[in-house]
């Protein structure tokens, strides 16, 4: 009995890692599924409108991030800008922060000239291109080192650029363009404070505002969720596992590319827009009062974003190193699991939180519903993607002959996994951890339709004290929110790098 079930321990802990995703992920979408309330509100020109008013600003967004944000990834990943590092940190910083923020900063910083639908588009595609650069730059650290040294022979930088270092990472441009599309479509909080009607805001009136329907914002998410399945099958036949190259990091072992006489200029133009990133934080900081005055208008927001996003940030890399182990290993059953979490990615948070009201909301499940774990289960049942794909990509680097030798020794796949992969990934996984508590953190639109009384996170704080709160106040919290994400990343990198060097 004791052989058999050692046999058995990898499919087991499979199953069970699946179980909480499913009971996570799957059960919400499939309630959603099932509702044919409210369907009448699609007859009306207005629900289209803005579906096809909040599409068209993902794709404008998208299309401004990666036009920012591939070239300079390219510029800070593999060429001698000087400084590129610490820009690369300055630019990433935005992207780990909500998009709210942001737009509270440059509203400080330019005035109302941003209310409107192309003041949306630049504000978000400054946001999330950092997320275009951080992929790309990855991508192209990761390209095999012969083929650049081969054309190093011959090409100049910019050659190498274009004809090999972007062919061959085109799958992290492609992933970064289906992130920023997706976030873009979800985003909440800055459309409404810049005033452009958008469709999550229209699902958020009919649970959370004046317009109180939730039959109609069943209905309404239901060709939403279409859209994301579509994003889903795209996602696994054009990037799927090759998204894992995005995460090499071969190119800091060889020499960068020479820019010659151009690299001030590009040097100037990197540091640019890393300035332009960290200016609305910095307009912020400017118009905030003391934090003394932010802690109290906080309340106990700062401790729920915290709580959640590390509890949740734990959940989503215990799941992860067992997920993301079967899908590097290629185990049956485990490419299941992962499509299950990126379709709940892509999937518009409106949507999900939507599902996961019609899950959670009764009698029997008031002790998860009525209190943080419902924000615990909302992070992770959206965030989980980011365990899976970390840690598959660490595996995916660990040779598969030592846990063979492990094996063949008699070590049972737990064993395996504690004293082989864990160590040998740690550095990995940490980061995996760190990613998935700053997304936590900079939620917004997950927990704003379904926080329990008094446990609302920061962001939500952020959100309602928007419209009505003193200006100095609300610029305070902002500051607060942004302390709290950098306190975590400098002590994440510091753990993860501190394990580099042993």
């Amino acid at each position: 009995m004791g052989g058999t079930l050692r046999r058995h321990q990898g499919a087991i802990a499979l199953w069970i890692a699946g179980a909480f995703v499913a009971v996570a992920a799957l059960a919400p979408l499939l309630a959603l599924v099932s509702t044919t309330e409210g369907l009448a509100i699609w007859a009306s020109a207005r629900s289209w409108e803005l579906l096809a008013r909040s599409l068209g600003i993902a794709v404008a967004v998208t299309i401004v991030a990666l036009a920012i944000g591939v070239p300079i990834g390219v510029l800070l990943g593999r060429t001698d800008v000087v400084g590129r590092r610490a820009a690369w940190l300055l630019h990433a910083f935005g992207m780990f922060l909500p998009p709210l923020l942001l737009a509270l900063g440059w509203f400080h910083l330019v005035g109302s000239m941003l209310f409107n639908a192309v003041g949306l588009v630049a504000t978000l595609g400054l946001a999330f291109a950092p997320v275009a650069t951080s992929l790309t730059a990855l991508g192209v650290m990761g390209v095999d080192a012969a083929l650049e040294e081969a054309a190093r022979v011959t090409a100049r930088p910019w050659r190498i650029a274009t004809r090999i270092l972007l062919p061959a990472a085109w799958p992290a441009v492609a992933l970064a363009s289906i992130v920023v599309s997706v976030l873009a479509f979800s985003e909440l909080g800055a459309p409404m404070f810049l005033r452009v009607d958008v469709f999550p805001a229209a699902v958020f009136a009919r649970l959370g505002g004046v317009d109180y329907a939730p039959g109609e914002a069943f209905a309404l998410i239901l060709p939403v969720l279409l859209l994301a399945l579509a994003v889903t099958a795209l996602e696994r036949r054009l990037i799927g596992r090759r998204s894992y190259a995005v995460l090499g990091l071969r190119g800091g072992s060889r020499p960068p590319l020479q820019l010659g006489r151009w690299r001030w200029p590009l040097t100037l133009a990197c540091w640019g827009i890393a300035m332009l990133s960290i200016a609305p934080v910095a307009a912020i900081a400017l118009r905030a009062g003391g934090l003394s005055d932010a802690l109290r208008w906080a309340e106990t927001a700062p401790y729920n974003s915290i709580v959640t996003a590390g509890v949740a940030a734990t959940l989503i890399v215990a799941v992860g190193l067992v997920v993301g182990h079967a899908v590097a290993r290629r185990t049956r059953g485990a490419a299941w699991v992962d499509a299950l979490a990126v379709l709940v990615f892509v999937t518009p948070a409106s949507v999900l939180g939507v599902g996961l009201i019609a899950v959670w909301n009764r009698g029997a499940t008031e002790l998860v519903y009525r209190t943080l774990a419902i924000v615990v289960v909302g992070f992770f049942a959206r965030y989980a993607i980011v365990g899976v794909r970390v840690v598959a990509a660490v595996v995916a680097q660990i040779p598969i002959h030592f846990e063979e030798a492990a094996a063949a020794s008699g070590a049972g796949y737990l064993r395996r996994l504690g004293r082989i992969v864990l160590p040998l990934g740690a550095r990995g996984v940490a980061f995996a951890w760190l990613l998935a508590l700053v997304f936590g953190l900079r939620d917004l639109e997950t927990a704003v339709l379904f926080y329990p009384p008094g446990g609302e996170p920061l962001t939500v704080r952020i959100f309602t004290l928007e419209a009505n709160g003193p200006e100095r106040v609300v610029a305070s919290l902002c500051l607060l929110q942004a302390l709290i994400t950098a306190g975590a990343l400098a002590l994440g990198s510091l753990l993860v790098f501190r394990r580099a060097r042993a």
